[in-house]
């Protein structure tokens, strides 16, 4: 009787279950029902960089490659990367997006959270009026100290802040806190324009200066002048305005804006072509029309030979077979990767990487971060796609740049496009 008793019990909560618990499904396995179908994201004006393996390192008879980037095969996972480098119009939109919020803190405009919270209620200012100006008078140089004899927003106070969490310390040790691996940043959103004066010592500099960033000819040039913390910022931030209207629209995010690792950005610039020295493939640096194929420092110092002084607009040359401008001169851009020689031979092969938490303590290896792809100022050598370079995280230059990539975290169809 005790055992009939049990089978009548089980039976009613299948029955149960089936009735109430999952309706419509007529009790057959037919899966989760309560999530929408998922979509991919296709971010505007990003590049698809599909799934594959590929030879990473050094190509040819490459001496200093043979012990900096030894050859070997790795897999890297599909994503996203920007089809150009980020202008000073893209970066403007960040930098005036942290002013006018800090504007908005000034003023007092909050808005209420569903948990009783408050948040900055972010409006447009218009920097024009004079009322507003009186208000918001802290965030002024004034006339008298500016240098220029009108008074400017200073700088130095568009500060961004953000938190990450170091989800890979986390895990490594499960038992402690995990508020213990929120870190706060604290960055200056504006690029340093004085690179251009600082750096090149004994020359007249400053009309581009005073006007590479802000003027509307330059709209279209790279972005320079940003440090690799900046960088990231500005990758946070992009993430943060993508997540609120992917929110708003209740589309679901796939992962978030941020700088290539090294090796993403060896497949991407390669293009497809596995042994080929540049990403236009090779082995020459001009066409055979006799023109050059990138911006960088020809023969024996003649920059403008190439059809540009300094930087050129992003979109200039033509595209490698990913659909990607500039990956070789222009400006060298900034990696997620730490440097050091000897890099290649403790990475994994499938998505390598090298990664420490950082935390408490920088050391010096870490301060150094890989930069790709060469610049104006650098000679050939420097546009093949397997060599590395580095320089300080906290150092900003003339020369130097960055594009951000999205992760994709569900493997892609066949069907799936890049995005032009």
């Amino acid at each position: 009787m005790k055992k009939t008793s049990l089978k009548v019990s089980a039976l009613a909560l299948l029955a149960l279950a089936a009735s109430c618990g999952n309706p419509g499904s007529n009790g057959q396995l037919v899966g989760d029902q309560t999530r929408m179908n998922y979509k991919a994201p296709l971010p505007i004006g990003m590049m698809y960089i599909p799934t594959g393996s590929f030879k990473m390192g050094a190509s040819d008879e490459d001496i200093r490659g043979r012990n900096d980037a030894t050859i070997h095969t790795v897999q890297v996972a599909g994503f996203y990367m920007d089809a150009t480098e980020i202008s000073n119009q893209e970066y403007r939109q960040f930098t005036n997006w942290v002013r006018d919020s800090i504007a908005n803190t000034i003023l007092g405009n909050f808005r209420d959270n569903p948990d009783g919270t408050q948040r900055v209620d972010y409006k447009r200012i218009n920097w024009k009026d004079p009322e507003l100006q009186d208000q918001l008078a802290s965030m002024y140089i004034p006339a008298e100290q500016s240098g220029w004899g009108r008074k400017e927003i200073d700088a130095d106070k568009l500060m961004y802040t953000y938190r990450t969490f170091d989800y890979e310390a986390a895990i490594k040790h499960p038992t402690e806190s995990r508020s213990k691996y929120v870190i706060q940043h604290d960055v200056k959103a504006y690029p340093d324009t004085t690179v251009w004066m600082r750096q090149f010592n004994y020359a007249f500099n400053e009309p581009i200066a005073m006007q590479y960033f802000w003027f509307q000819g330059f709209n279209r040039y790279p972005v320079v002048g940003v440090n690799w913390d900046q960088a990231n910022a500005f990758c946070n931030w992009r993430t943060q305005m993508w997540y609120s209207e992917r929110e708003r629209m209740h589309l679901y995010t796939e992962h978030k804006f941020r700088l290539p690792t090294e090796s993403e950005w060896e497949w991407a610039a390669r293009g497809g072509r596995n042994q080929s020295p540049y990403p236009w493939g090779g082995p020459y640096i001009i066409n055979k029309k006799g023109c050059y194929l990138a911006n960088f420092k020809p023969m024996r110092g003649n920059y403008a030979a190439d059809g540009g002084l300094y930087t050129v607009p992003v979109d200039k040359y033509n595209a490698n077979d990913y659909g990607l401008k500039n990956m070789a001169g222009n400006v060298s851009e900034w990696t997620s990767s730490p440097y050091f020689a000897g890099a290649y031979n403790q990475i994994n092969d499938m998505n390598p990487n090298i990664n420490y938490n950082v935390k408490d303590s920088d050391p010096m290896y870490m301060k150094r971060k890989v930069v790709r792809g060469g610049s104006w100022r650098d000679v050939s050598y420097y546009l093949q796609v397997s060599t590395r370079d580095y320089e300080y995280k906290d150092t900003s230059k003339a020369y130097i740049g960055f594009r951000c990539v999205y992760q994709e975290i569900v493997p892609a169809l066949s069907n799936r496009r890049p995005m032009r």
